[in-house]
């Protein structure tokens, strides 16, 4: 079962943090479908290839590379904290 995450690099003038995180999940908790919602989100710097194109298959394999049950990183927040 795949759990829908989304990976987040904020702009400026705002800071990746538990507020930050909240807002953005309250947000799509309001707005999508419950099968839509994103349910992890994480604060990252996503690889890039050389002509700016993201590395999705890198990221693939940082979370299958995860251990199991989840633990969660720096910077990783889920639905379940938010109210």
């Amino acid at each position: 079962m795949a759990v829908p995450k989304a990976f987040v690099v904020p702009s400026a003038g705002h800071a990746p943090n538990a507020e930050t995180a909240a807002s953005i999940l309250r947000f799509c908790r309001e707005r999508l479908a419950p099968y839509k919602r994103i349910r992890r989100l994480e604060f990252a710097d996503l690889p890039k290839t050389i002509s700016g194109k993201i590395r999705r298959v890198e990221m693939r394999l940082r979370e299958q590379q995860r251990a199991v049950p989840v633990v969660r990183g720096e910077g990783e927040y889920f639905d379940d904290d938010v109210r």
